[in-house]
């Protein structure tokens, strides 16, 4: 790090739990984030202005007007854009050291597994249940630490599956293999407040740096349940599940 580096990200250097260690290891990191909406706006600019080194952002949508309620990396001027192209601007200007690749097209089987294969950590801040099956068992296939987050009406929910930890569950002991009800899920369909996903987000953000960095203790084994209607938390204990086929199969190998 030069002394513009020192200085950019001198107040979390400040802090103990990171350092100038903690702060090399994030500079080092690569991450991918996958979904650029209510979620994966606030993720984005808050690891690019920690300075996590490299991100892979993974969207194949574009920006609509419907999105700039809540997914703040976007703007007016974005609309019609990529969300890939536009979250890579704003990234750019917040912090020009990071270093963005954008993957504007829907990640399935090789070219997921190949994107996950890059990465030290991925986030998935999806909106729909089909893909959050595919990246958790990319995941945990290939060895690699998830957080995961979702928000709908007013209720939001976040938890990290460690596939590198042996007694960690995986999104499918919580959720099992079925297809789930995308359209119960949708944003479109049910609605969403704004600051929830910002809250989730900002909260999945927190847990990739503690991961990345290595300090504090990550939600593995947690499910952490937000109700904005009353401001309460609650969290719920997840085991793993002995009868998974995805996390559990990949433990006994």
């Amino acid at each position: 790090m030069d002394d513009e580096s020192l200085l950019r990200y001198s107040r979390q250097i400040l802090l103990p739990q990171i350092d100038i260690a903690g702060q090399q290891r994030l500079l080092n990191s690569r991450v991918l984030i996958v979904g650029l909406g209510g979620l994966g706006a606030p993720v984005a600019l808050y690891l690019a202005a920690a300075g996590v080194g490299t991100l892979l952002l993974a969207d194949h949508d574009r920006v609509d007007l419907t999105n700039l309620q809540r997914q703040i990396i976007h703007h007016s001027a974005s609309l019609g854009q990529l969300k890939v192209d536009s979250a890579a601007e704003r990234l750019h200007a917040l912090n020009p050291e990071v270093q963005v690749r954008r993957l504007p097209t829907a990640l399935a089987e090789d070219s997921l597994q190949a994107a996950i294969a890059e990465v030290d950590l991925v986030l998935d801040c999806s909106d729909n249940f089909a893909t959050r099956q595919a990246v958790n068992a990319a995941c945990f296939a290939l060895g690699k630490p998830l957080v995961s987050g979702a928000a709908i009406r007013l209720e939001g929910q976040l938890s990290v599956f460690d596939p590198r930890d042996d007694v960690s569950p995986c999104y499918q002991c919580l959720y099992g293999a079925g297809e789930g009800d995308d359209v119960a899920l949708s944003c479109s369909e049910a609605g969403v407040l704004g600051p929830l996903v910002g809250l989730v987000g900002s909260l999945q953000a927190l847990e990739a740096l503690k991961l990345l960095a290595g300090f504090g203790t990550p939600l593995v084994g947690r499910l952490l349940l937000i109700d904005a209607l009353d401001s309460r938390f609650r969290e719920m204990r997840v085991r793993r599940d002995p009868a998974c086929a995805c996390c559990t199969a990949r433990a006994a190998s």
